[in-house]
């Protein structure tokens, strides 16, 4: 009697614990209203591997009302360019094309850390759809063609990566980008859209 006994209360803490351990793990990724965090750290390996799933799908170069003044460090400017992206293990290299079919390539350091800003914009019922931004700083190593004389020791660029999610980490939430590039002779940034390699 006392091991039937022992075996039907094994059964009820199983039923009860499981859907429990089952929610617990759904709501590892929820969002919850009002919710507003910002963390620097380094990216892990899964978080890697899903910045390496995104690609450049549309890109413009930013220009305000001084254009072409308030730019500086590219050559041949214009003002329609084609480019791709992707993560190497030393950072992030970008290749770029105008419509005069001249060339460039930015050569990125990879960042130790990454900013990691997530907020509620408080737009409706349920759980909320957070606004995201993954946000790297560092170095330029190098840039060649259009880049070449624009790049000097200590020219920095800012990349950020925007979306909409939860609190998971998926490269479908992100989709667009920012770049932009400072220094002692280089000024200019680019923005665009972003998608997921299939």
């Amino acid at each position: 009697m006392k091991s039937i006994t022992i075996l039907l209360f094994s059964f009820l803490i199983s039923f009860v614990f499981t859907p429990l351990q089952i929610l617990a793990t759904y709501c590892a990724c929820c969002a919850e209203k009002g919710q507003y965090t910002m963390s620097v750290k380094k990216p892990d390996n899964y978080e890697i591997g899903e910045l390496k799933r995104l690609q450049i799908d549309d890109i413009n170069l930013f220009s305000d009302a001084g254009y072409p003044d308030t730019i500086k460090g590219i050559s041949l400017l214009t003002e329609n360019y084609t480019a791709s992206f992707m993560w190497q293990s030393a950072g992030w290299k970008f290749d770029f094309k105008n419509e005069k079919n001249a060339t460039g390539s930015l050569n990125l350091v990879k960042a130790p850390t990454m900013v990691d800003f997530r907020t509620d914009l408080y737009e409706g019922e349920g759980d909320p759809l957070l606004y995201k931004e993954l946000r790297f700083k560092y170095k330029v190593l190098s840039g060649t063609g259009i880049f070449s004389k624009g790049i000097a020791p200590a020219t920095e660029y800012l990349l950020v990566l925007q979306g909409r999610g939860n609190n998971c980490m998926n490269a479908e939430d992100f989709k667009h980008w920012r770049l932009e590039i400072t220094g002692k002779k280089a000024m200019y940034a680019f923005f665009g859209k972003l998608k997921v390699k299939d």
